[in-house]
């Protein structure tokens, strides 16, 4: 049996259905205390009332989303980038989140340019990464499915992630966020999982199925797909990763459309048998 303790739920699992309030009820009520937060869901209701409701509830903030976003060649585009990131790690250290889930962000508009999208990322994560050591807070690499890297994330792989961590020579500061769903695919994720080593501070957890039809919007819940989940949590936890397994499900024709309690009985029950 998995620790129960150690399950979180992201709240894009239910964010169709529930907002902060009702999430945070919503899990606490089944047995779940811990949560991945939204930005967007924090700031619906405010910073500060977010934060009570977080503490009264007894929840664990495994992970705030989502900084990043910041391959602009425009300056000013760049610049609110760079501020909203700012906002963004002074509200997950007012909510204690063990990180801020870091999204490198695609191409810009036209352009063709990886290499130099790459390359703004780590510039604005050397800018970032002091003021988020400042409040106490890590910055998660999140690298995303190559399929996404048009419009989502220039970092594709967990071996990108790792040299970026090894360039940017940062400390607990940085780290990286290893998602099944994004790294699954990829034939050196034994030998990356142990080059990350203590640099895991995420774990999320889904499923790929086999007939996707959104490369965003319609992931699987455990066991539903083609992941050896357990096989990569054992990766992961063989480096000494003791942390939360948490669920992270976009699914705008599936699990988004079903009562939110449902979901929540359903992933404390995959938990046990596909994770």
């Amino acid at each position: 049996m998995l620790n129960e303790a150690l399950l979180s739920i992201n709240q894009a699992t239910t964010r169709e259905q529930w907002s902060l309030p009702e999430a945070v009820g919503g899990y606490a009520r089944q047995g779940v205390h811990g949560i991945a937060v939204w930005h967007d869901k924090l700031r619906e209701i405010g910073l500060a009332e977010g934060a009570r409701l977080l503490r009264e509830h007894d929840m664990t903030v495994t992970g705030y989303c989502i900084g990043g976003l910041v391959t602009a060649t425009d300056h000013a585009a760049l610049s609110a980038a760079l501020d909203e990131n700012r906002r963004a790690i002074e509200e997950a250290a007012v909510i204690g989140a063990q990180c801020i889930v870091f999204v490198a962000g695609g191409l810009v508009d036209g352009s063709k340019d990886l290499v130099g999208a790459r390359a703004r990322c780590l510039d604005a994560l050397d800018v970032l990464l002091p003021e988020a050591k400042a409040v106490g807070v890590t910055i998660a690499l999140e690298p995303l499915h190559p399929m996404m890297c048009a419009n989502r994330a220039v970092l594709t792989t967990l071996g990108e992630a790792n040299d970026w961590c090894d360039q940017l020579g940062a400390g607990g500061e940085l780290g990286i966020a290893v998602d099944v769903y994004h790294l699954w695919w990829d034939p050196n994720l034994a030998h990356e999982i142990g080059r990350a080593g203590p640099r895991i501070v995420a774990f999320h957890i889904n499923d790929w199925l086999e007939d996707t039809r959104d490369l965003r919007l319609d992931r699987g819940m455990m066991g539903d797909g083609v992941i050896d989940i357990p096989g990569i949590r054992a990766m992961v936890e063989a480096t000494g990763y003791a942390g939360h397994r948490e669920v992270e499900i976009f699914s705008s024709r599936d699990w988004w459309q079903r009562d939110p309690d449902e979901v929540v009985r359903i992933i404390k029950e995959r938990y046990q048998t596909a994770v």
